[in-house]
């Protein structure tokens, strides 16, 4: 951790009432990128969950996002994610008391092994860019969902599309090929639009999106001349945030 940072205080933010109340120790030991609890809070104001729904947290990653919906939305989830070994991610629930209403599975978003129509909502925190670009991904995905049942993200996004122009230079030497899937709103909307399989499709940039991951950067005890941190500082026309995208499955 930086020396004189009260890592607390740039955790615990007052506009994020919900996520304030973990521990800031607990939220840093499962960091696997920018604060996925701030992102989800915010991303919950348009997906509107309702207590009793069934849901699958796609790409959970350690397991933070399963356990803030489990309390904070009164819902059962399925904590899903390829790159975490499912006895870690049980283990990580265990510790939060939270396993009579998480289930942790191990596996691929390209084979998800559930029956149609399982679900009331999908939601992924900070995990989309890395399947969600495949033009196949979404209606495989939707199968598992219900009719009406609704579907939500965040991830990383530019303002200016990379496929329209080329992504700043310090995004692409932080992000390297990654910065290719940091698509803008409006390519989102389209993407999801031409599935031709969701309605009511909503799209808006994280209002606080670059402040928040440079506070998080510092919270991990990443120096100020850090890759991210330097990244973000050079972002002075605001092109780095996250994209928070929701839609209705018809």
């Amino acid at each position: 951790m930086l020396v004189g940072v009260d890592v607390t205080e740039l955790v615990q933010v007052d506009r994020y009432p919900l996520s304030a109340k973990y521990d800031p120790a607990w939220v840093l030991s499962l960091d696997m990128g920018p604060h996925p609890l701030w992102q989800l809070e915010d991303l919950l104001a348009d997906l509107a969950l309702r207590p009793g729904s069934r849901v699958l947290d796609l790409g959970c990653g350690k397991g933070a996002t399963s356990v803030f919906l489990s309390r904070e939305c009164d819902v059962d989830v399925v904590a899903f994610d390829l790159w975490i070994d499912e006895d870690e991610l049980r283990s990580n629930l265990e510790g939060q008391g939270v396993t009579d209403r998480v289930t942790p599975i191990n596996g691929d978003v390209r084979d998800l092994p559930f029956r149609d129509r399982e679900f009331d909502a999908i939601v992924s925190i900070d995990a989309f860019e890395y399947f969600g670009t495949d033009v196949r991904l979404l209606p495989a995905l939707l199968r598992v969902l219900k009719t009406g049942g609704r579907i939500g993200m965040t991830t990383p996004a530019l303002r200016t599309d990379p496929y329209q122009n080329p992504p700043p230079t310090y995004v692409t030497e932080v992000a390297g090929w990654e910065a290719a899937a940091w698509h803008a709103l409006e390519w989102w909307v389209t993407h999801w639009r031409l599935s031709g399989m969701v309605d009511n499709i909503t799209a808006r940039m994280q209002e606080h999106g670059r402040e928040d991951w440079l506070r998080w950067s510092r919270a991990l005890g990443e120096a100020e001349d850090g890759s991210v941190a330097r990244m973000l500082k050079a972002d002075v026309q605001d092109q780095i945030g996250f994209a928070i995208v929701v839609a209705t499955k018809k």
